[in-house]
């Protein structure tokens, strides 16, 4: 669960105030709006990556408003998938879990895990700079989840993406919140990401949200 209330944000000269949403446990919420509107702002108060004004977040019935963003838990994929260029695919879904101090074989039998439900079992000894858009944002998505994240935050995770590779990557999102059973949001502004991903939509207009979709 995700909720939102009365929360006001302030960054430079623009400014959201009473924001208030709750997205459902288990939901794949979709967050809309024009470029410009808010959407990732509120993305990044939700992460604990900018400071609210006033107002609280609620993740997994737990205030998180003053939280560092390590300890709020949350799996984020960022736009641009933001993979460290030393690092191979094997030590990026490894990561999270190393930081943790998982025990050496549990670490490889989740990356083994995820590599198999992500399709990139035969990338795991490459780098960065070998892989293609969407195999990158394949390995952003498992570094993300390896921790078993309750909360997930996509920021427009799909938008550099050709339109075969942004379908395929539609039907994979799917495919792993419905296997995790995380609760996502994910920011876009594409309508055909909402139709194949949402059990809730969500548009931010004139500084408010408004829920215009809700399975």
């Amino acid at each position: 669960m995700i909720s939102l209330q009365n929360v006001s944000i302030q960054q430079g000269k623009f400014r959201l105030d009473d924001i208030s949403f709750l997205v459902p446990s288990g939901a794949y919420s979709v967050l809309m709006g024009k470029t410009g509107s808010g959407k990732t702002t509120i993305l990044e108060a939700i992460l604990g990556f900018r400071k609210i004004a006033r107002g609280q977040i609620t993740l997994v019935d737990k205030d998180v408003t003053k939280m560092n963003p390590a300890v709020r838990g949350i799996g984020y994929v960022p736009q641009d998938a933001a993979l460290f260029s030393s690092m191979s695919v094997r030590s990026h879904l490894a990561f999270a879990l190393q930081v943790r101090r998982c025990h050496k074989q549990v670490v490889n039998g989740r990356v083994n895990e995820l590599a198999e439900m992500l399709g990139i079992t035969y990338l795991l000894d490459r780098f960065p700079d070998k892989l293609s858009g969407g195999e990158k944002q394949r390995v952003a998505i498992g570094r993300a989840i390896s921790f078993r994240p309750k909360i997930l935050c996509l920021d427009e995770p799909l938008s550099a993406l050709d339109e075969e590779t942004h379908s395929q990557m539609c039907d994979l999102l799917k495919t792993v919140w419905k296997e995790t059973g995380v609760t996502a949001l994910h920011v876009t502004h594409h309508v055909s990401e909402a139709s194949n991903l949402a059990t809730q939509v969500l548009k931010i207009a004139d500084g408010a949200i408004h829920t215009i979709g809700d399975e």
